[in-house]
């Protein structure tokens, strides 16, 4: 009989869990490996775009979002005090596609991807520390964890997100890019007149952004962003009352939210990604998600190309007898899609952020003015997942 191949997937997040659900409907045995010694989803939410949810839907496995979280309706860029910049046309684009974008927490997403991976191995407190591919071809890969155990596979997935081990041996030490601001980032029960079903609202300011995002079940998520140097966004240590007098003259909704959530569910992470990278594996070892390819949240994507790569190493992988060719296979696939949404990211993220008194009006016109064909094809073009577009 032949063995089947083993995978071995270090990292539990979105993107490792989403690649041990997609290898195992590919045949391969799987094993999942996460340096935390339990599953705790940070309390924020995301948008899954209609892009990741055919990626998802392709797998078969009955992964429903929707049932989890809200299907996108509506959304508004406004200036600071609510003036409306543009209304952006993704009710009619979804509808084209016939595949809904869902607003979710990052908790519930985790919660379905845990339920489809069932029966998959997880090790928990597994902290990786190495990897050894040197023997001959088709001999596999072995990785090593900190408490000295090790385990043997023929492929190895980094999915070990922006600190990434298998990723820091594979190229060595780099650095990480700043974007130049702190984000801020809560889940909190909260209503209010304007927050319709489906919404999301971005906020505009000098330097600042604000964004409402409905969650469904009377959930709110908000994130708000501000200029300030690395060392202060590495290691932000204010408070409440730092973040609501960032948003002095706001508009109500955006003060209210702020005003409605405990001190201690506001998170704040710095803003960063790093230079792309053009190999992303060597042999029987390669990355997906943060770990390839982590990028600035400005398109909303991070979770979205995760999520693709995961089901699109799975087709490569599905009956493939030279496995390190197959990996190659889903680099080539993915790197030119994952190269133009990092770099759209940083570009529309330096965009948004504009402090230059100049340079603020000149993005709010241009969004404002843009040609409807235009930002529709662009918008259809990040939501459309290429495996399925062909």
């Amino acid at each position: 009989m032949t063995r089947k191949k083993k995978a071995l997937v270090v990292g539990a997040g979105i993107g490792g869990l989403t690649a041990a659900v997609a290898l195992r409907e590919a045949g391969l045995d799987v094993e999942v490996y996460e340096r935390a010694g339990e599953l705790r989803a940070a309390g924020s939410g995301l948008s899954v775009m209609s892009n990741a949810i055919a990626a998802l839907d392709s797998l078969g496995v009955g992964i429903d979002l929707a049932k989890r979280g809200r299907v996108l309706r509506s959304y508004h860029v406004k200036t600071a005090t609510g003036r409306l910049i543009r209304e952006f046309p993704f009710p009619e684009i979804i509808e084209r596609l016939g595949v809904p974008s869902v607003l979710i927490t990052r908790a519930e997403l985790q919660h379905a991807l845990l339920e489809a991976a069932q029966g998959i191995p997880l090790h928990l407190g597994a902290a990786a520390t190495g990897f050894s591919a040197q023997g001959a071809p088709g001999e596999g890969v072995e990785i090593t964890f900190d408490d000295g155990t090790s385990a043997h596979g023929d492929v190895l997935i980094g999915a070990d997100g922006f600190n990434s081990v298998v990723r820091r041996q594979l190229v060595g030490p780099e650095d990480s890019q700043d974007s130049g601001y702190v984000c801020w980032l809560a889940v909190i029960p909260f209503e209010h007149p304007r927050f319709t079903p489906g919404s999301v609202t971005h906020f505009w300011g000098s330097g600042k952004r604000f964004g409402l995002v409905d969650m469904g079940a009377g959930r709110l998520y908000w994130w708000g962003t501000k200029n300030m140097p690395a060392e202060l966004s590495r290691d932000w240590k204010g408070g409440k009352a730092e973040v609501l007098h960032a948003y002095d003259g706001w508009a109500d909704e955006v003060r209210q939210a702020i005003l409605a959530t405990p001190e201690e569910s506001i998170i704040a992470v710095p803003s960063r990604d790093r230079a792309f990278l053009e190999r992303w594996g060597r042999g029987p070892v390669t990355l997906l998600g943060d770990a390839a390819h982590p990028m600035l949240t400005s398109l909303g994507q991070g979770s979205g190309m995760a999520i693709e790569d995961a089901v699109v190493l799975g087709r490569a992988l599905a009956g493939a007898g030279d496995l390190p060719r197959a990996l190659r296979r889903y680099e080539d696939e993915r790197r030119e899609r994952t190269r133009g949404m990092v770099a759209a990211s940083r570009g529309i993220s330096s965009f948004e952020q504009s402090e230059d008194p100049i340079r603020r009006p000149v993005r709010d016109a241009y969004f404002r003015f843009m040609p409807q064909r235009r930002l529709t094809r662009t918008l259809e073009d990040s939501l459309t997942f290429p495996a399925v577009a062909g």
